[in-house]
């Protein structure tokens, strides 16, 4: 008996224990696959890129400072950056530019327009990314088929082109259903592939053993001080290594810091290390190799099998980004920077799997534009840098005010620690600068377009905002007014959606108005955003009661979450508001705007923030309300 009491509690922690490092190892697993598609497949084209604008071709001094520069911008950017410092920065357990906006913000107590213009930037940019990424890692995978044996002739430029698109085309095509099923095989394929890199690396390290000489950052400074203005065009390839770091911070909420942190050190930055320190090898022992590495490194007996591995891993790093260009879009939509959008969601059980219809076309169209603007790799390659450093300083200068307002950092020491890395990130931006001709006028001129969009959306809303609360009645007049006269009353519940609870709806004035009715109860509603990514039941609804005919109830969700208000609402029985859904109608406003040149914005501006409302979800589907309990009232209003 003693023996069996005493075993049972000993046995526990440790099946809990177990149980703990296996999911562990499989949220690790898991973020190799959607975490570091993009900066996986990276030898692909960095390498290449660097070495062609060396002044003096692949001689050894330029193979060694290329590596060396790829060494240690793996170890400071990704490494101590983001895997060390940024990824501290979650906003409750959420990562990301706009989940960093609002935690700075949150920081400092206030709505500040520095902050807020950063958190757009920031965003607009990752857009960038986004349609560059998918183009690049596809592009670059499909042209190793011009060195194919016995087929490689095959495949001209206009047939790579194809493919590329082919494959690009599928892959929008399918987004549609999901990566719940595609995902499981995702993180395998890719710890296959880094295994694959580290390996081939290994292999032509042995042929040239003093590439690892490199370790040593005299040699990459050496080579930027030896090229004068040309080490910055070649640091601005450099930075191609390390394209997809961005990735680490924005898709923490999916796997949890620890897991990313995991898979970092253990499997992508030893195998990364090696698979570079491969190529320098190899073009250290065969200069002409410097054309492609990465082709070169492949044995000849293994050719094919790397081939579809590494065409597989691109459509793969091509899939994290454009899952993470529906995240931000949700995030952006939630935070009131973009009108309401049909977002769908993919998978009952995960919450970060959603659909986003009208950003999937967007990116599919821009991605096949860029293949027909820049037909090859070694092209795209310029315009690619830009749009991932933009973002990297955006992340800096937030993280400053996070760590001095949130950490309570002293000035000194947060300065001590933020301002090489915003030097480090500086001297990218301004080495990618110098390819705004070559391409990198892309990812500006279409973040500068959404960032457009995005203030203009803001302010056009407020605008609207602000004018009709001035026309508005206040909701406490209101009541008082309705107390001294004898108004109709119909049996039911009446809920009326609004942005401003502090004025009557303009539903509300419409209904008494044209219909000359009021209902037995009436609640006002007002749907908030937070600034954490998600919102517990518990701290879901807030009920305000005003008088016998109007309560006031604020929705809460975070900048994660869908609206669902059936849902929310029936949280009210637990307060003690009881209504049935069936017998209560949802009274929507419905304005119908008018550009006006005094509206405070330019005439261009309040016709594209029309056409923006007019191209805006349907508030019936997006807040998941019952078409049959709703009743649309509109009003003519000039902005």
């Amino acid at each position: 008996m003693a023996d069996t009491a005493g075993g049972a509690p000993a046995e526990a922690p440790e099946e809990s224990h177990h149980s703990r490092k296996q999911g562990l190892l499989a949220l690790a697993v898991g973020s190799v696959g959607v975490v570091f598609g993009d900066i996986g497949t990276s030898p692909l084209y960095s390498m290449r890129e660097a070495l062609s604008h060396s002044r003096h071709g692949p001689s050894d001094s330029a193979v060694m400072g290329v590596v060396s520069l790829i060494f240690w911008a793996l170890i400071i950017v990704v490494t101590i950056k983001y895997v060390i410092f940024v990824m501290r920065a979650d906003n409750k357990g959420e990562g990301g530019t706009l989940a960093l906006m609002a935690l700075a913000q949150r920081a400092l107590g206030h709505r500040s327009t520095t902050i807020f213009m950063l958190g757009v930037c920031g965003a607009a940019l990752f857009y960038g990314d986004g349609l560059i990424t998918p183009a690049v890692s596809v592009l670059s995978a499909v042209e190793l088929l011009k060195n194919a044996p016995s087929v490689g002739h095959l495949f001209t430029l206009p047939v790579i082109l194809v493919s590329a698109a082919a494959i690009l085309v599928g892959l929008f095509l399918v987004q549609s259903r999901g990566t719940a099923n595609v995902g499981r095989f995702f993180g395998p394929v890719m710890v296959v592939w880094f295994l694959v890199l580290g390996g081939l690396g290994v292999y032509h390290i042995v042929e040239a053993p003093r590439v690892l000489m490199a370790l040593n950052p005299y040699y990459g400074l050496h080579m930027l001080a030896a090229n004068g203005l040309l080490g910055f065009v070649i640091l601005g390839s450099v930075f191609l290594a390390v394209t997809g770091a961005e990735a680490l911070y924005a898709d923490m909420g999916h796997f949890g810091r620890t897991p990313i942190r995991l898979a970092w050190l253990v499997l992508a930055l030893p195998c990364l290390t090696l698979q570079y320190f491969g190529q320098g090898a190899m073009v250290l022992a065969h200069p002409e190799a410097a054309k492609d590495p990465f082709f070169a490194i492949i044995p000849h007996v293994a050719y094919w099998p790397v081939l579809i591995l590494t065409i597989v891993a691109t459509v793969i790093a091509s899939q994290a980004v454009i899952t993470g260009a529906y995240s931000m879009t949700q995030q952006a939509v939630q935070l009131g920077l973009l009108p309401r959008i049909d977002i769908r969601r993919t998978s009952e059980t995960v919450a970060g799997q959603i659909f986003v219809p009208s950003v999937n076309r967007m990116l599919m169209i821009g991605v096949l534009v860029l293949l027909v603007l820049f037909q090859t790799s070694d092209n795209m390659a310029s315009a690619y840098g830009i749009a991932v450093t933009g973002t990297m300083v955006i992340t800096v200068l937030l993280e400053f005010i996070v760590a001095r307002r949130f950490w309570k950092w002293s000035l000194a020491g947060t300065l001590a620690f933020v301002a090489p890395l915003l030097f480090i990130d500086l001297s990218f931006l301004g080495a990618n600068l110098v390819k705004v001709l070559d391409g990198g006028w892309f990812p500006l001129s279409f973040g500068a377009a959404l960032v457009l969009i995005m203030w203009t959306w803001t302010r056009g809303a407020q605008i609207l905002t602000d004018k009709t609360r001035r026309d508005s009645v206040p909701l406490l007049d209101l009541s008082e007014i309705l107390r001294s006269r004898a108004t109709l009353r119909v049996p039911g519940t009446a809920i009326f959606l609004t942005s401003d609870p502090e004025t009557a709806p303009v539903a509300l004035m419409h209904n008494l108005k044209h219909n000359k009715v009021l209902h037995e109860k009436n609640i006002v509603l007002t749907i908030e955003t937070a600034e954490t990514p998600r919102v517990g039941d518990d701290n879901r609804i807030r009920i305000e009661p005003v008088n016998d005919d109007f309560k006031k109830i604020f929705v809460s969700y975070g900048f994660m979450e869908s609206p669902n208000l059936p849902k929310a609402l029936g949280l009210c029985r637990r307060l003690g508001l009881k209504f049935d859904i069936m017998a209560t109608s949802f009274f929507l406003g419905r304005r119908s705007v008018v550009p006006s040149a005094q509206s405070g914005m330019p005439l261009w501006q309040d016709r594209l923030f029309i056409f923006l409302m007019k191209n805006a979800a349907n508030p019936t589907d997006f807040y998941k309300i019952p078409p049959g309990r709703v009743v649309e009232l509109g009003a003519q209003v000039t902005v």
